[in-house]
């Protein structure tokens, strides 16, 4: 009795020195940007046998968001989450929830200089510093896709793309006109038309630069450019040739069905769509307006990045170190970028992408490259950094579907985004003092 006792004491022990780490991993990701989650968490977790990374399909951005928080207040949160760009200041704000990914790191002797990955991106998710808090993972931009076969049958060049916003507007009601459905659409009205316009022409959306300054900012993005530019949409939405999707990256089936020639949407949407469109499609730069002086500046960052949540165990926080050291490599990060879209995350596997001939055959996700690099960022195009701003895009949702309804002008409409916006921007300051 005593020698079988003996046995399965030993036994256990055995279990347990070769017991297995599983990890949480929450995301937003669908369709093929789903599927690479999977394969990368797969690739790691069978290159050691220590840990296992699981990823969980949690919805949408906002929703994995709202998950998330609330599995922390109630002590069942995940290890990793992945939390869009607008949550960033929301998450900095959120006092105890986070480890620090530099930190992190530094804990578990994990290799790790922030001078590898692109300044542009990484800057976003760090402190004034360079501390980075969270890991930069599907980093993307937004770009403008187009229909070359549409091209070809409205008689213009397929090969070339309206530069800007005048041509595009023009290219627009030719394609209506050649019997199209409608001539243009666009995904993330916050995020392309306002945000990354506002950057891409140089003009401030937020005082503070934009939010990364403090908390006491004010949302100024209700200028004559801005004004001018919604005011056109909506007038070639009353003939068709603007046509609404709905929100977040709704508005896709519109192009990939062929419904409209051109559309906006972030570059990681080119692996979904070279999957779905059925004709030849380019990826072209973001128009801009050239009676703008400068212009065009450089666009910003959208994507998101993997946050550690506080509360894990010593052999949890390890898991997660060697998951994100080992993502960082850049033949993953090359992987990655190559089967998504999404940006690489350091210059070595932007430059080993380059090396493997990819945007010979891959011209667009290059293009978003040196659109997101056009120039040095500025003061107005380094990104945006607010709190509650997932709850300030919805209000600027939802007033636009109120202009596109009639009911409210264009003007009076982006004059309420304002006030509505730093309303919920003092309430936010309120609360993190």
């Amino acid at each position: 009795m005593k020698k079988l006792l003996l046995l399965v004491l030993a036994l256990a022990v055995v279990s347990g020195a070769w017991a297995q780490t599983t990890v949480e991993f929450w995301h937003a990701m669908t369709g093929k940007n789903g599927d690479m989650v999977q394969a990368l968490a797969d690739k790691f977790n069978a290159s050691q046998k220590d840990y296992k990374v699981q990823p969980v399909y949690k919805g949408s951005y906002s929703d994995t968001m709202n998950a998330g928080i609330a599995a922390f207040r109630a002590g069942q949160a995940p290890a990793i989450i992945q939390v869009y760009e607008v949550g960033t200041a929301t998450m900095m704000a959120a006092k105890g929830a986070v480890k620090p990914v530099y930190q992190l790191m530094a804990e578990n002797n994990e290799k790790f200089d922030p001078k590898v990955y692109i300044p542009t991106i990484t800057g976003y998710y760090s402190t004034s510093d360079g501390k980075m808090l969270s890991l930069p993972f599907n980093s993307s931009t937004a770009v403008m896709y187009y229909n070359k076969d549409a091209f070809k049958k409205a008689g213009l060049d397929p090969e070339k793309a309206p530069a800007t916003w005048p041509e595009f507007f023009d290219y627009a009601k030719k394609l209506k006109a050649s019997g199209m459905e409608g001539g243009f659409s666009t995904n993330w009205i916050s995020w392309i038309q306002l945000e990354n316009f506002a950057a891409w022409h140089n003009l401030p959306f937020g005082t503070r630069k934009n939010g990364f300054d403090g908390l006491d900012t004010q949302l100024i993005f209700n200028s004559p450019l801005v004004l001018r530019h919604l005011q056109t949409i909506y007038d070639l939405s009353k003939d068709g040739t603007f046509i609404y999707g709905g929100r977040e990256n709704k508005a896709n089936p519109l192009f990939s069905s062929g419904k409209v020639a051109m559309h906006f949407e972030s570059i990681g949407g080119y692996a979904n769509f070279k999957n779905t469109c059925k004709f030849d499609f380019g990826v072209a730069r973001l128009p801009y307006y050239p009676d703008m002086l400068g212009a065009p500046q450089n666009s910003i960052i959208g994507g998101a990045s993997l946050w550690v949540l506080n509360g894990k165990t010593k052999a949890e926080y390890k898991a997660v170190a060697d998951f994100f050291a080992f993502i960082s490599l850049p033949e993953n990060q090359a992987f990655w970028h190559q089967n998504t879209g999404y940006l690489p995350i350091t210059t070595a596997a932007y430059e080993l992408t380059k090396a493997q001939g990819f945007y010979k055959d891959n011209p667009g996700p290059e293009v978003a490259i040196k659109q997101l690099l056009n120039k040095a960022p500025t003061g107005n195009s380094m990104g945006i950094r607010f709190g509650n701003f997932n709850i300030i895009r919805e209000i600027e949702d939802q007033t636009w579907e109120d202009i596109l309804a009639g009911k409210i002008s264009v003007k009076d409409g982006l004059d309420k985004m304002v006030k509505d916006g730093n309303k919920t921007l003092r309430e936010f300051e309120r609360l993190n003092k």
